[in-house]
């Protein structure tokens, strides 16, 4: 029996501004173990079945029978990256016992095809901080069509402080509520911070990242379905944060510090005024990863 288990980490995307642009991958792991068996066809949840399909497709590998099975730590619809994770151990449990086929790009490229965009996929299988660009179209090279993706190293000296509600939020709902469009200076400060912030990452300057969360593509609309949202971003900044945002498509609320995390941590949960749990992790820098098989 052969057995391969993917530890992949939790992420949190968008930062504000950054729309299915850049994530960070974070010290919040799911554990999934695939296990080539010899029995019948197994019945899998959609979301592995749909992994597999798409593995074997792209591999044009005949299908193999696999159990699989997932120990989370990830929070389920709470914008933590939980289906990239769940997605992306699958095909890299599939890829190992197959031999490898495929490289790590292009599993990440099919990752992001099976969630629809990139921004959990990118952190989750290289690490560290992503800004994920448009795919490429260069028919010369043979992984047009998957997204650009630059990664860098984040310093544990920043904290990542999450208030998770007791509240589930679909994407496909959270994504219902954007606007087709906006007005145009709206967009131009937009760029101007999510260009800020990504300096700020890269050259891991972070008290540059105050004041650069701002974002009017997404947050105040999903806002809506987190009215809790501007109370708690506000709460952590007035305690010490340097910025906070919606994670994902939320309902996980995240803040930034170097400092003063549990006294952010109770800040935000004060002011949510509703039933959830606070989480303070770092930023994971490996990325998605094979674990040793143990006896």
């Amino acid at each position: 029996m052969q057995q391969i288990t993917v530890r992949v980490p939790a992420s949190t995307s968008n930062l504000g501004p950054g729309f299915d642009c850049l994530g960070v991958a974070l010290h919040i792991y799911n554990d999934v173990t695939v296990v080539c068996s010899a029995s019948r066809q197994h019945l899998h949840p959609r979301i592995v079945s749909e992994a597999a399909d798409r593995f074997f497709k792209r591999t044009r590998r005949r299908a193999f029978s696999f159990s699989c099975s997932i120990a989370d730590q990830i929070p389920r619809s709470r914008g933590l990256g939980s289906s990239a994770s769940i997605r992306l151990g699958t095909l890299l449990g599939l890829n190992r016992l197959s031999g490898d086929p495929l490289d790590r790009f292009t599993i990440f490229g099919l990752c992001t095809e099976l969630e629809g965009h990139p921004d959990n996929a990118a952190p989750a299988t290289f690490g560290g901080f992503t800004v994920v660009g448009s795919a490429r179209c260069d028919d010369r090279t043979p992984r047009r069509g998957i997204p650009e993706v630059q990664r860098f190293g984040v310093s544990p000296r920043l904290y990542f402080v999450l208030f998770v509600p007791d509240l589930e939020i679909r994407t496909s709902r959270a994504r219902k509520v954007l606007p087709s469009k906006i007005l145009h200076a709206a967009a131009a400060e937009n760029c101007a911070n999510a260009c800020a912030l990504t300096a700020a990452f890269v050259w891991q300057d972070y008290q540059k990242l105050r004041g650069v969360f701002a974002d009017h593509l997404h947050q105040p609309f999903r806002a809506k379905l987190i009215p809790t949202l501007p109370r708690v971003t506000a709460a952590a900044e007035k305690a010490g944060a340097l910025g906070a945002f919606l994670s994902g498509s939320g309902s996980t609320i995240a803040a930034v510090t170097l400092r003063s995390s549990k006294k952010i941590a109770a800040a935000m949960a004060r002011a949510a005024e509703i039933r959830g749990r606070t989480m303070i992790t770092h930023a994971d820098n490996r990325g998605a990863r094979v674990l040793p098989i143990r006896n």
